[in-house]
């Protein structure tokens, strides 16, 4: 900095980076071009906010978004451990905690056995069970195709069934997506999503803790 006489002006400190930044809030280089730590501009992700630019609610929704996704994770890998006939049993479960029938004794029962023809589980939709949705759950760790959609959707027609639901730990591959499509009464459910309405329906969890979240009430405020 040049030796100046008389009092210190602002466009004297302006010649110190630091100065600069606290001045314009911006970051500012040294006359090698280089960034103080203390003025360092911060890299962020476009598009995305960072942990201090959230509000509260948005870091306890993204934190609970967290908290679920390995929850389902964790919960899938535990499905995995089932023998075929428990998890037979746990899709049953599921579907009657969803709403099919009224409850696993009156609704829903595991087939399980050997001469089943392709079907594993039935879910009754009405107390007399005049009409069932048919379930068949494959354990597997590769990816269902197409071939299986058929053979299930041939299981149907010699249950005289109108509704279907394939349910796997694994997944579905684009083939049999379409061809689910195309025969138009099958539901497939790959291992994400089957993790995802365990947890929604609270089947195979427990509640830990549960948080009041609160906010002002401003229709109190404005009517006093």
């Amino acid at each position: 900095m040049k030796q100046k006489s008389g009092k210190i002006v602002t466009s004297d400190l302006d010649e110190y980076p630091e100065f600069l930044a606290f001045r314009t809030g911006k970051p500012q280089p040294d006359s090698q071009g280089v960034y103080s730590n203390d003025t360092a501009p911060q890299q962020t992700d476009p598009g995305h906010s960072t942990v201090q630019e959230q509000s509260p609610d948005e870091q306890l929704d993204a934190l609970y978004a967290t908290l679920s996704a390995t929850l389902a994770d964790e919960l899938l890998s535990q499905v995995r451990t089932l023998t075929p006939q428990q998890f037979e049993v746990l899709v049953v479960r599921l579907l009657v905690a969803m709403g099919y029938g009224g409850s696993v004794s009156d609704a829903g029962e595991a087939l399980g056995r050997s001469g089943d023809n392709g079907i594993d589980g039935v879910v009754k939709q009405d107390p007399l069970g005049l009409d069932k949705v048919y379930v068949q759950a494959k354990q597997w760790a590769s990816n269902v195709g197409s071939q299986e959609v058929r053979k299930f959707s041939g299981s149907l027609t010699y249950h005289s069934a109108t509704k279907g639901v394939l349910i796997t730990t694994a997944g579905f591959s684009s083939s049999a997506t379409d061809t689910a499509r195309q025969i138009g009464n099958i539901i497939l459910i790959g291992g994400e999503r089957l993790a995802q309405l365990m947890v929604q329906y609270d089947v195979g969890v427990v509640t830990r803790s549960t948080y009041a979240v609160k906010k002002i009430d401003s229709d109190l405020f404005e009517g006093i």
